[in-house]
Order: structure tokens, then C-alpha cells, then sequence
């Protein structure tokens, strides 16, 4: 039987929403080991004279905890 965490992680980015999710892996994982998946439960972006200056994500991280 295995068992998984569930934690919510902001992240961004000013390149793409895919980049933002990237980001949330690359941070998550300094901490967090084992991460399974990411649900992406929210996106926005920033706007600047006209313009998408930010890239915005909400997501769940699921990670298996490990003995």
C-alpha cells in the first residue's frame, strides 16, 4: 500500500504558465522528494501596459512518503 502527501505550492514565471509548473517542480523538489504528480488548480497573469509581464500558478504537489 502506498501512502501520499498533498501539499499547495505557488509558483510563477514571465515566460509561459509551462515554465511556472516547471518552476514549482524545480523548488518543490529541493525540499520534497519522491513528488509523484502536479495538479495545476489555478492560473493568472500579470498584466503591464497591455501585455503578460507574469505567469502565475496554484498547484497541488502529491508526493509519496517514504519510511
Amino acid at each position: 500500500m502506498s501512502v501520499l502527501k498533498v501539499i499547495e505550492v505557488l509558483g510563477n514565471s514571465t515566460i509561459s504558465f509551462d515554465d511556472a509548473v516547471k518552476n514549482v517542480v524545480a523548488e518543490a523538489s529541493k525540499t520534497v522528494k519522491n513528488i509523484k504528480s502536479v495538479y495545476v488548480k489555478d492560473m493568472q497573469a500579470t498584466v503591464n501596459n497591455n501585455e503578460v509581464t507574469q505567469y502565475r500558478v496554484t498547484t497541488k504537489v502529491c508526493f509519496g512518503i517514504t519510511d
